[in-house]
């Protein structure tokens, strides 16, 4: 079964979330920071799943950039300077349809490597 295409994207910027609506009259909206943490870079996800990069501080993650691919994906880039990874309507679908499997997954991953959601924010270096 291939993944229905968005008949629309909206991004929610207050609500940092991202709408997808499908031609079915359907709407699903994902955080920004969801899709930070499960962007399909190879940077995040690496070249197998034993090299996947633990995502943290990410809570307050925007997006700067909505790119369409062809006809196939779209290429966000966020204000924390990912913009690797091209979201197929494949994975995006993908993603809302597992999204509180995932999103458990997410926490518990964070919470045994004794890491936030929360930003750092910018360290600085007294001389």
């Amino acid at each position: 079964m291939t993944a229905p295409t968005p008949s629309k994207i909206h991004y929610h910027k207050k609500a940092r979330e991202l709408e997808l609506t499908y031609a079915d009259g359907n709407s699903h909206r994902l955080t920004v920071e969801y899709l930070r943490v499960f962007s399909p870079s190879a940077e995040v996800r690496g070249h197998h799943p034993s090299q996947a990069v633990l995502q943290v501080g990410k809570k307050d993650v925007g997006l700067k950039n909505i790119e369409p691919v062809g006809r196939y994906a779209v290429k966000l880039a966020f204000d924390d300077g990912h913009d690797s990874g091209l979201y197929s309507w494949e994975y995006l679908y993908e993603l809302i349809q597992n999204h509180d499997a995932n999103w458990a997954d997410y926490l518990a991953r964070l919470e045994q490597a004794g890491a936030s959601r929360e930003s750092l924010g910018i360290e600085i270096k007294q001389l």
